[in-house]
């Protein structure tokens, strides 16, 4: 019996895209583990349902998703909307980056950033 409602196949692929993340999801990477020390607890490639998530902070309910030419086309923006209205039905905000503003304007990402996580971080950096 699974231990959750995540199918096999979604936990694979998952495990797939942690090992292959884009040269903009390496960099998100790095600017979410910035705000580690203030108590953010991104995950990479995480399943939630039928979806997985590029950056979950589960326990704060935020996902951070860096989205490619793919999501420009119709069909893209359609599934980006049935999967974004899934996540806030379980309760989590979706914040959504372009992968060429992740790539070329890093300061200005993490700026937003910032803005949108700091009613979720701590004050002060733990030690």
């Amino acid at each position: 019996m699974p231990h959750s409602n995540i199918s096999a196949k979604t936990r694979k692929r998952a495990k797939t895209l942690r090992r292959d993340l884009t040269r903009a999801e390496r960099e998100m990477w790095d600017l979410l583990r910035d705000f580690r020390p203030r108590g953010a607890r991104f995950r990479r490639e995480t399943p939630i349902g039928p979806y997985i998530a590029d950056f979950a902070w589960l326990s704060a309910r935020i996902i951070v998703e860096v989205d490619g030419d793919s999501h420009e086309t119709e069909s893209g923006r359609h599934h980006d909307q049935r999967r974004d209205r899934f996540l806030r039905e379980q309760g989590f905000i979706v914040l959504r980056f372009d992968n060429t503003d992740v790539i070329n304007s890093a300061d200005a990402i993490s700026i937003q950033l910032e803005a949108e996580l700091a009613p979720f971080l701590d004050k002060e950096p733990a030690l």
